[in-house]
């Protein structure tokens, strides 16, 4: 039994390591996008397929507000991923 409790727990520098890298890596996806000129038809359609019109419009790309949302959004994911790592081995204690 006491070797299930340890395989239960999650390292929470690992787990927000991942959250992060993953909301942070879906932003730099959305970034490509708005610079290819791709994300106002993506948005539309996500949308659309939502059975709702598309209130926003998006902007031309700037290379600063990209890095800023990256950057911001990874920190946001690190922080959420560490925060459910530390209640996850809290709740499998």
């Amino acid at each position: 039994m006491g070797m299930e409790r340890s395989m239960d727990a999650v390292k929470p520098n690992k787990t927000g390591l991942v959250f992060g890298a993953f909301v942070g890596g879906w932003h730099v996806l959305w970034v490509v996008l708005v610079a290819l000129g791709w994300a106002q038809p993506v948005l539309n359609f996500v949308f659309w397929i939502h059975l709702l019109k598309a209130p926003f419009t998006v902007e031309a790309f700037n290379a600063g507000i990209a890095v800023l949302l990256i950057l911001v959004s990874t920190a946001i994911g690190y922080l959420v991923g560490y925060i459910l790592g530390v209640l996850w081995n809290w709740v499998h204690r």
